[in-house]
């Protein structure tokens, strides 16, 4: 281990915290999961509770559990349902094998050992009164809806695409359990099964008694992999598609800026082997319930009014619908209007500029949604981002293409800046005005591609982002960090806004999204909270930095300065354990993390991040036991010193060569930590 040996002190727990210490620690950003809405007084069923516990029509109702993304309707409906070792698992219409595998290892981590699957009203090898029957399908399979309306459910008048109704009851004695899964299509029944996953408690053995109507308020939620630098690997790709489909997300879009057949040599075929992994990300994003949207960046070189040219960009889109794409996007961003990068367009459109570009860019717009979207089957409507794609002025370009561009075409907008500090549904009300349709948001966060991000990770949470957004959007797409693994922080809150952003809660979902890394852990969870608060600095590309870095930690070293400053001895003893609990969290931080994430990617791509936060937590353990001996009448020389050598340790931790764009030394807990090591000998009472 990098970090130095740690000091013993009475009172320390297990973890390294001082046990009076860590009740203290009351931060927001290091609080507990906490449920959906106010818990009740009622306790939870217990773990040995037998099936013949009173039904949800007697009981009282237990807390709702937390389910990210939050659901538009859920109301707790008695005590939560015994999970028994054996289970029955009816199947109707609409319902995939990946569903079913989601629900089906909620169950086995609850101890179920057997799981009967039969036919929605067969009965199979399935005991005759099971204590739990779990039915899944579509619910206009008719069999479905009865089920659901017995269970307590709601069945939608008007279905809304990607929703479901969930509903878990404990029966009336005469049967046993039951728990409804109905999707208003093939995604709703998936996205059923990813909440059912969530209301499984596997420690104690329950599944939460509830009634569920819920869908998601934009249509498009997800990724863009836009940034420049090194492309994320196959396997992370992969990777990502899965998660995504774990949060509800149903967009991904292909567009690394350093894939070269997307770009530079956009009208050259893709190998056979480059084009074989293509398929296998669709494949995996359609088993997810992913939308793979191919983008194509012609601008660099294409001649508008070139027949052939329009020709090549449609026959590599054709490439990739024979590999299974249905969605597909044409980006023009990051060019230049001033010059054509053919003759021909001189002729056709005049002298180079805002509204000739507009002109241009509507002619090959519309004949890729004309030539090849509608003569494609399943093809979705054609995706761009234009070349003025951040702010919400009205210009002769966006005139021209409000006007000349098919209105099915969707628009993509970065906000009111590239990084914008925030954005408002007045922003986006302005933005859809200025280009005659919903726009769809391509959110710059969380990519750490330009100067401001060098040696950052940026996980704060997906935050100031105005609820009422869905009412302006057409969706919400973030574009991540060259880190995909560390992306899936923001990623997570992301999703969830765009589903339910009226109930969004960015603390809570931060703190989900840690959770959701370490696997339900507490103390890794802990721990990860403790490592995203020192990169929570998200900078835009100016000087404002939308984001404060480090601000459960600043608000410790704040509080321990105003008492060192004025307090008594007693007082400073007492803030000194304070702060060395916060100090123990920040020093066990990496290994607690390293041992306890399962996801590989995430460990590899943080590891010197890891490494610079073991040398800090280190230095400030030495700044800490220098100050204990200044209370006592020493010096702390000789800490203080250690603790200088280990901070120039950490601050030439460099970023993995080659990973990353911009390349730099790490940043942890920036401007926070450092000046509070600095500062701390002379921080005399």
């Amino acid at each position: 281990m990098l970090r130095r040996s740690r000091r013993h002190h009475p009172g320390r727990s297990l973890l390294g915290l001082p046990l009076l210490g860590a009740l203290a620690l009351t931060l927001t950003s290091l609080t507990p999961l906490t449920p959906l809405a106010p818990p009740v007084s009622f306790a939870a069923a217990p773990a040995g509770a037998s099936s013949g516990t009173p039904s949800a029509a007697s009981a009282p109702a237990d807390p709702l559990p937390v389910v990210t993304p939050t659901p538009q309707r859920m109301t707790a409906t008695g005590r939560a349902l015994r999970v028994p070792d054996r289970v029955r698992l009816a199947v109707g219409e609409g319902a995939d094998a990946a569903g079913l595998a989601v629900i089906r290892k909620a169950l086995t981590s609850a101890g179920v050992r057997v799981i009967d699957q039969v036919p929605l009203g067969g009965t199979g090898a399935a005991p005759r009164d099971p204590r739990l029957t779990v039915v899944v399908g579509s619910v206009t399979d008719p069999a479905v809806a009865r089920a659901l309306r017995a269970a307590g459910g709601s069945v939608p008048g008007t279905p809304v695409a990607e929703g479901y109704a969930l509903a878990s009851s404990e029966g009336d004695g005469r049967t046993g359990a039951t728990a409804v899964l109905a999707g208003n299509d093939a995604d709703g029944v998936y996205y059923a099964a990813q909440t059912f996953r969530q209301l499984v408690t596997p420690a104690r053995r329950t599944l939460a008694a509830v009634s569920i109507t819920d869908h998601p308020l934009m249509s498009l939620r997800g990724s863009i992999e836009g940034f420049y630098g090194a492309p994320w690997s196959h396997a992370d790709r992969l990777d990502q598609l899965a998660f995504y489909g774990a949060v509800k997300a149903n967009t991904y879009i292909y567009a690394p800026k350093d894939d070269v057949y997307l770009r530079e040599s956009w009208r050259d075929a893709y190998p056979a082997g480059r084009l074989a992994e293509l398929r296998e990300l669709i494949d995996r994003a359609t088993t997810h319930h992913v939308d793979f949207t191919y983008a194509i960046s012609p601008g660099l070189s294409v001649c508008y009014s070139d027949p052939d040219d329009v020709g090549a960009l449609e026959n590599k889109l054709e490439s990739l619908y024979a590999q299974g794409a249905r969605s597909f996007y044409v980006a023009l961003d990051d060019i230049s209007y001033t010059s054509w990068n053919c003759a021909a367009d001189q002729a056709a459109y005049g002298a180079p500029g805002r509204a000739a570009a507009g002109r241009a860019q509507a002619d090959l717009l519309n004949a890729v949604q004309h030539g090849f979207i509608d003569t494609h089957d399943g093809a979705r409507p054609l995706q761009t981002v234009p070349t003025e794609y951040s702010d919400m002025a009205d210009s002769p370009y966006k005139k021209v293409l409000r006007e000349q561009l098919d209105p099915r075409v969707v628009v993509q907008w970065t906000g009111n800046d590239v990084v914008p500090p925030s954005i408002s549904v007045t922003d986006a009300r302005a933005a859809s005005a200025v280009w005659g349709r919903k726009v769809f948001l391509w959110d710059n966060y969380p990519v750490n591609d330009y100067g401001q991000t060098t040696g950052r990770l940026l996980m704060a949470p997906y935050d100031r982002r105005e609820a009422g957004l869905h009412e302006e959007l057409s969706g919400i797409v973030l574009n991540p960090m060259n880190q995909a693994a560390a992306s899936k922080v923001a990623l997570f809150g992301g999703a969830s806004f765009a589903w339910n952003d009226r109930d969004y809660d960015a603390a809570r979902t931060w703190r989900a999204a840690a959770g959701h890394l370490a696997g339900g852990d507490p103390t890794t969870t802990r721990a990860l909270l403790a490592f995203f608060d020192t990169q929570h600095l998200a900078p835009t590309f100016g000087p404002e930095n939308w984001q404060p870095q480090a601000p459960a930690l600043r608000a410790a070293l704040d509080d321990f300065r105003a008492v060192w400053s004025t307090g008594s001895d007693r007082e400073r003893r007492s803030a000194l354990r304070e702060l060395s609990g916060r100090a123990a969290l920040l020093a066990d931080a990496p290994e607690r993390i390293r041992n306890g994430v399962a996801d590989q990617g995430f460990l590899r791509e943080t590891a010197p991040w890891l490494t610079a936060l073991d040398l800090w937590g280190a230095s400030l353990d030495a700044t800490l036991e220098g100050l204990r001996e200044q209370l006592g009448g020493g010096s702390g020389e000789r800490f203080f010193a250690e603790a200088a050598t280990l901070a120039r340790q950490a601050a030439a931790v460099r970023t993995i060569p080659g990973t990353t764009r911009p390349q730099g030394t790490i940043k942890v807990a920036d401007g926070v930590l450092d000046t509070f090591i600095a500062q701390a000998p002379g921080l005399r009472g």
